[in-house]
């Protein structure tokens, strides 16, 4: 028996998510993300779970045969760092080394400050993930 996909959306308040995130700065950056992803998908935010924004949604199918839904672009602003998900599309490499102060991960980039990243690479890159994603 396939295990159920645990993160999905929800109709909660992506705006009261938001006011609420920890520390203030975190919560200021949320606010610049959310206008920045709405603005380059076109398209409303939505709650994924208890703690991601998300656009979109796309459905996978994995080697090991599990199968599920799972947005094409995101981001959660978690305590210790902002996630960024959905970025690390076919051909962003380059983008992701001009971000700036990155970690990257296996489903996500990791993000301090947006002020210690580019917001137009960053731009570019949830664009180019859109567009890869829609195309």
């Amino acid at each position: 028996m396939a295990a159920e996909q645990k993160t999905l959306p929800t109709g909660a308040s992506v705006a009261e998510f938001l006011d609420a995130a920890e520390p203030a700065g975190r919560r200021e950056d949320g606010y610049v993300l959310r206008d920045l992803f709405d603005r380059v998908t076109g398209t409303d935010a939505v709650m994924w779970g208890p703690s991601i924004v998300g656009y979109g949604v796309q459905h996978y199918n994995y080697a090991t045969g599990r199968e599920g839904d799972w947005m094409i672009v995101g981001f959660s602003p978690r305590k210790a760092s902002m996630s960024l998900y959905g970025l690390q599309t076919e051909g962003a490499e380059p983008l992701i080394e001009q971000l700036g102060k990155v970690k990257v991960g296996a489903g996500c980039l990791w993000v301090g400050r947006l002020s210690s990243i580019d917001l137009h690479v960053l731009e570019s890159l949830v664009d180019l993930a859109w567009v890869h994603a829609r195309g």
